[in-house]
């Protein structure tokens, strides 16, 4: 797997880096991540850790959605 992603970093960090991220994380229910502006807002100090603390949303959960796109998260 190419695509390293880390519970901690910013999901603006992350999805800088890899655009497909977006998908992957409405797809899971967070669904704000597609609003305009939230990004550059929220997506800069909210993490995917937070956020799945704050969705109630399991790490295996995401964890298999991400891996099913070629993605390793380290915690």
């Amino acid at each position: 797997m190419s695509k390293v992603l880390k519970l901690d970093e910013s999901i603006l960090e992350l999805v800088t880096r890899h655009p497909e991220a977006v998908d992957i994380m409405a797809g899971l229910g967070f669904h704000d991540i597609t609003k305009p502006g939230m990004l550059q807002t929220a997506g800069r100090f909210m993490t995917l850790s937070k956020g799945m603390k704050l969705k109630r949303i399991e790490l295996e959960t995401v964890r298999l959605a991400f891996e099913q796109h070629g993605f390793e998260i380290i915690e």
